[in-house]
């Protein structure tokens, strides 16, 4: 069955001191999924299970993220979790921490629901 992403929400995360891409990644889901809300399930009588979410974390070190445990902290859907090189690292010269910054897309597509809608 074909689907239609239903949603997009982009999210940014950081962690100041510890240099944690993990903790700046799970910051960025969190406030990806933080501004969003899906009524349309108990609305038209849909399993969220029906729902596949994609999350993409981009970090400088992407190899310093465990995508599973990302995944298991997604509240709904079937979700996968993927990686890539980006987000921004800020050093700080005077202290020698650097900010770790990620950003995070979170996309949710359903089964296509063409033609199981009337306009009334």
């Amino acid at each position: 069955m074909t689907e239609q992403r239903i949603i997009i929400e982009m999210g940014m995360g950081n962690d100041l001191h510890g240099m944690d891409y993990q903790k700046a990644a799970r910051r960025a889901i969190e406030d990806a999924i933080r501004h969003s809300t899906l009524p349309i399930f108990p609305s038209i009588g849909l399993d969220h299970r029906d729902m596949r979410v994609q999350v993409t974390i981009a970090v400088q070190e992407p190899d310093k993220i465990d995508a599973d445990a990302l995944k298991s902290g997604l509240p709904r859907g079937r979700a996968a979790v993927s990686v890539v090189k980006g987000g921004l690292n800020v050093p700080n010269d005077e202290t020698g921490d650097t900010a770790v910054i990620a950003t995070a897309a979170v996309e949710a597509f359903l089964p296509s629901q063409a033609g199981m809608w009337k306009q009334a």
